[in-house]
């Protein structure tokens, strides 16, 4: 298995450290750079093309993570952002996710579930602080718009649990035990889902299937 190149920006030197000795001692996980400014992070991504990066929402006076990723997005496809950040504000998160960014995880965020966070953004996921995810899932509740009836017939009873349960923010491995099936099977329903909404990631789905 191909080692998972990650790529940390903060601005925090302390933080930045402590990531970097994380991802160190995590097996298949290679950290090969860290940035501590968006210009920073817009001249070297690029050029190392890791799978994810971990970015920070505040990047100093007048540098904002999420501008980062706005610009870096369309330069790198295939590269997964993770915003890890103390900002728990509805208009940041949606801000974030809308700017390209494809996980959402807290600082505060224990070491192995941000490890959990990684591998499951690589995968095709898109992870979420529970925090975060309850707060997703308010906005979608709070909205007047009911579930598109034409992508309703089109997923099977299975494939809309799952979906639920991707809309609270659970991880595969979650599903996998609140369902009794295995992660690979909750996988392939994921790859099915997608399929059936034509869309990229969990966040895409959630909104297709809510109407957004």
């Amino acid at each position: 298995m191909n080692e998972i190149k990650v790529c940390i920006v903060d601005d925090n030197s302390e933080l930045r450290s402590a990531l970097q000795e994380i991802l160190s001692m995590s097996p298949g996980l290679d950290c090969t750079g860290t940035m501590n400014t968006a210009e920073e992070a817009v001249e070297k991504l690029p050029l190392l093309k890791p799978d994810v990066v971990l970015m920070d929402i505040n990047l100093g006076v007048g540098n904002s993570g999420i501008d980062c990723v706005r610009e870096l997005k369309g330069k790198m496809p295939d590269t997964n952002f993770m915003m890890c950040t103390v900002y728990e504000e509805d208009e940041k998160i949606f801000e974030a996710l809308s700017a390209g960014a494809s996980g959402y995880i807290l600082k505060k965020t224990a070491p192995q579930k941000l490890i959990e966070a990684i591998r499951e953004l690589y995968q095709g996921g898109a992870p979420m602080s529970s925090q975060i995810a309850r707060k997703v899932v308010a906005a979608f509740q709070n909205k007047t718009h009911t579930p598109d009836e034409n992508n309703l017939t089109m997923l099977t009873p299975r494939e809309k649990e799952i979906l639920e349960l991707l809309s609270r923010g659970l991880m595969y491995k979650e599903i996998a035990w609140e369902l009794d099936i295995s992660q690979e099977t909750v996988r392939k329903h994921v790859y099915r889902i997608y399929e059936k909404l034509h869309v990229g990631n969990r966040v895409e789905a959630v909104n297709k299937y809510y109407g957004r």
